[in-house]
């Protein structure tokens, strides 16, 4: 594929953004070696792409089953007319409630649960359940991830 002129990035940014992936515990000053660039750009950069929501974070991902939550569930979530924000607030209190995207199709929101048995992703149904605004749920057990979450090909295409 082509580089593309409608990226909200330009390479520099994709270069310094898969170089933290590759190496999120380095500085800036070690970043700024191995991309050859001098350590102000990528200080100014970094902060252009916090500033701008590329960047959304630098915390730990954590693989939720090494501590103790290896049931991980998603839930189709049907409600009422007019009710997504308040349904939503609602979700965000529970802390076994991990995503919740606004959906097309076959439902409104999806959810992905996370807990330490199937009991326990029933008893989140459950909560969920009570929420007033939801009308129903249906529910899926994930059995394996095939894949985790990525970005870099996404980012790759820049330099291309």
């Amino acid at each position: 594929m082509s580089a593309q002129t409608d990226y909200p990035i330009d390479n520099l940014d994709a270069r310094i953004i898969l170089d933290m992936g590759a190496h999120p515990r380095s500085g800036v000053l070690e970043m700024s070696r191995r991309l050859g660039v001098a350590r102000n750009t990528v200080y100014a950069r970094l902060a252009k792409l916090e500033e701008s929501g590329v960047v959304t974070g630098y915390g730990p991902d954590v693989d939720l089953a090494a501590i103790g939550y290896d049931v991980q569930a998603f839930c189709t979530i049907e409600l009422l007319q007019g009710r997504f924000s308040e349904v939503a607030e609602k979700l965000a209190s529970i802390p076994e409630v991990i995503e919740v995207h606004t959906i097309a199709g076959q439902g409104d929101l999806v959810c992905k649960l996370a807990s330490t048995s199937n009991p326990g992703i029933m008893a989140v149904v459950e909560q969920i359940l009570e929420i007033e605004g939801v009308d129903r749920t249906t529910t899926a057990i994930s059995l394996t991830e095939q894949m985790k979450r990525r970005t870099h090909q996404l980012i790759e295409r820049v330099l291309t």
